[in-house]
């Protein structure tokens, strides 16, 4: 998927994304309800491919990353 499929997306930064340009992911919450999946994208890549996750596997990543599961690439 690509941006220009979700053309009311409205995407915002994360709050766990890094200050400089490192690791800058962005997700468009507004489309949570109508498409069932959380889409992500790279901050540093807006026209790039957009990674849709379900729900469930989205808390499930948010909740690793929080718990300090998931190592930096």
């Amino acid at each position: 998927m690509r941006a220009t499929d979700l053309p009311s997306a409205d995407w915002r930064k994360s709050s766990y994304s890094g200050g400089e340009a490192g690791q800058c992911v962005e997700i468009a919450a507004n489309l949570v309800a109508s498409h069932g999946m959380v889409p992500i994208r790279d901050s540093k890549a807006p026209t790039g491919p957009i990674l849709g996750l379900r729900v469930d596997a989205f808390s499930s990543f948010v909740a690793g990353i929080k718990a300090g599961q998931l190592g930096t690439v």
